[in-house]
């Protein structure tokens, strides 16, 4: 452990996350308005849906872990919605049981500490003709991306659980088809941006006590320290 003790912040989810400090990432950009605050730490898993998310996240965040997170964001559901393969090698998980995933995941969060913090990201729309193109992939559709972001709004007012509308907030721009995905599925620069500011919004309206906005926290190490003083 590499001190003080700041608060942590974990970013949980597939690919959306784990290449969230990757080109201007939505990661990198909560790392640096955070800078001397808090840690952001990464657990990214590409590819994974919300039933693999289930089956470690006692080893992520372990009960006897006597450091806590402050906040955890958590995002699954893009591989979850994808369509179901007849040989069942899809990462497709059927909707009632992905939202029974994702309600077990928050319960274990939750049981963590009563203070942590917890926001959940929807599924984004896609890029259909982009995602073919770039990745010969067709099984992505947004009709099923939109579902799933329904049912896990859902599922975190029910919980009263903060979350994020990912697929309306990409398309509220005109030009989202052509500026907010690398590939169909993944993130621009630009629509990362479009998220970070979202989170941070998120994170400053927030009632929390102790607020978790990057204004509210002190800076480590905020009082001048003499460049001459040794040891």
């Amino acid at each position: 452990m590499v001190g003080p003790l700041r608060p942590q912040f974990v970013l949980f989810g597939s690919s959306i996350v784990q290449l969230g400090f990757y080109q201007d990432g939505w990661g990198s950009d909560l790392a640096h308005h955070y800078s001397r605050k808090a840690d952001i730490f990464m657990r990214g898993y590409s590819g994974w849906n919300s039933r693999q998310a289930l089956r470690v996240v006692e080893q992520v965040f372990p009960k006897d872990d006597p450091v806590k997170p402050s906040l955890v964001i958590v995002y699954f559901g893009g591989n979850d919605s994808v369509l179901p393969d007849p040989n069942g090698e899809s990462s497709h998980v059927p909707l009632p049981e992905y939202v029974e995933n994702m309600k077990k995941i928050a319960t274990h969060l939750q049981s963590l500490s009563e203070d942590i913090r917890l926001i959940f990201l929807t599924a984004p729309p896609v890029n259909e003709e982009q995602m073919k193109e770039d990745l010969g992939i067709v099984n992505r559709k947004n009709a099923l991306c939109k579902i799933y972001s329904h049912a896990c709004l859902t599922l975190c007012d029910e919980m009263n659980i903060k979350a994020i509308d990912l697929f309306t907030l990409i398309q509220k721009r005109d030009d989202w088809l052509t500026t907010s995905f690398t590939d169909g599925i993944h993130f621009t620069p630009v629509a990362s941006a479009v998220v970070a500011n979202e989170i941070r919004q998120e994170i400053f309206q927030a009632d929390w006590i102790p607020s978790l906005h990057y204004e509210h926290l002190p800076n480590e190490f905020d009082i001048s320290i003499d460049p001459r003083s040794v040891g």
